[in-house]
């Protein structure tokens, strides 16, 4: 029985015959291959089913490698290697100004191409992994900055120390069975929103 791919990559050129050639340069390295011969093409195949890495020729009729590039990315976190048979600098840049991970120039050899994807994915599950941890870290300042705001408000309706304050906060999210600092959030969003209706009352009393 077939072992199912661990990776499923998109190849895109308007050229047939380096489409098939880069294709079947995949399946003998183990990847699971879709191909496209436009970046319309490309665009669809990747909103229908995301694949784990783009390759991706620049120039192409209509629709270039780097227009589709920023699509695709509108699509999803897709990580993208581009294929061109050129190297000027320009082009160069405007690829990873599109978080380009690599950069193949035409013609493509085999050898080049593996070990390309390979560093391509690592470097790609490296910022995935750190924006991932980067986010936890802004949910956690921001969950402290909820809960030192929500012990302050129980502290000033209820005349108590912090300490109290907190640990009623903290009795009350166990009650609820809820986390302490969307208990805190929402003690937070609902003074603001008392807060901004009061507001609206005293603008309307004023002459």
């Amino acid at each position: 029985m077939a072992r199912e791919p661990k990776y499923r990559i998109l190849a895109v050129d308007d050229d047939r015959l380096v489409l098939s050639t880069i294709s079947k340069s995949l399946e003998r390295l183990g990847y699971g291959v879709q191909a496209a011969a436009s970046a319309e093409e490309a665009i669809r195949l990747c909103k229908e089913a995301a694949p784990d890495l783009v390759i991706l020729d620049i120039r192409m009729p209509g629709m270039s490698g780097i227009e589709a590039a920023a699509r695709i990315r509108e699509i999803g976190d897709v990580p993208i290697i581009f294929l061109s048979g050129f190297s000027d600098r320009e082009i160069v840049e405007q690829a990873a100004q599109q978080g380009g991970l690599a950069y193949l120039v035409k013609p493509l050899h085999e050898q080049q191409l593996g070990p390309a994807i390979q560093a391509a994915l690592a470097r790609a599950a490296d910022i995935k992994a750190l924006r991932k941890s980067e986010q936890g870290l802004s949910e956690a300042l921001s969950g402290q900055r909820a809960i030192s705001i929500a012990v302050g408000l129980i502290m000033q309706r209820a005349n108590l120390s912090s300490e109290v304050a907190y640990e009623q906060l903290r009795q009350f999210a166990r009650a609820r069975q809820t986390r302490l600092s969307e208990v805190a959030q929402e003690l937070v969003q609902s003074a603001e929103t008392l807060a901004a209706v009061s507001g609206m009352g005293s603008a309307k009393k004023a002459p």
